[in-house]
């Protein structure tokens, strides 16, 4: 196992690229089966695994090096958690569209992918936080005391988030969701 190789008196955020990359070595392949297995994806499995391998560099310095393994697999599980939940977005987001337009024109089916293609585009937009705070209340219709609590937040701070949020769909959109 990769932790017995380091030496004690070394904290993670002093772990070498050379390091790193055994921790990577190691745990690549399981990680990846662990998204597979909940995504049954084989391509967004990579992605994923590959993102939290991206956010396990970019924490490095708050973890504890015997804890890496949890580490990983939660950062993964969260990582897939959040993909499935702009899935559940445009899903519903398309399920509206279908129940509001008529489609029997070419240029009513072209506005509505160019608006579904600007929407994903403004979700991959959206600060982590924020996104976050947006899918909890409109995918979990969870109110903002209740992402708050879930967040560890005040329940300004979920406004502030919710706000600024809305006010990037004005801007890129035209309209609030």
């Amino acid at each position: 196992m990769f932790l017995s190789v380091l030496r004690p008196e070394k904290n993670f955020e002093e772990l070498t690229q050379a390091e790193f990359q055994l921790i990577f070595n190691e745990w690549y392949k399981p990680v990846r089966n662990f998204i597979y297995y909940k995504c049954g994806d084989a391509d967004l499995a990579e992605d994923i695994t590959q993102d939290t391998f991206v956010k396990l560099w970019e924490t490095r310095q708050r973890i504890d090096k015997t804890t890496v393994k949890a580490y990983l697999y939660k950062i993964a599980q969260n990582t897939a958690i959040n993909h499935l939940k702009r899935q559940q977005l445009l899903f519903k987001f398309r399920k509206k569209q279908t129940n509001d337009r008529d489609y029997d024109t070419p240029e009513k089916l072209a506005e509505m992918n160019e608006y579904e293609e600007k929407l994903q585009n403004v979700i991959a937009l959206l600060p982590d936080g924020g996104r976050e705070v947006f899918l909890m209340n409109r995918i979990e219709d969870l109110t903002y005391a209740e992402i708050a609590e879930r967040l560890g937040l005040s329940v300004k701070a979920i406004e502030k988030r919710m706000s600024k949020v809305l006010k990037i769909f004005r801007d890129q959109l035209g309209t609030e969701l």
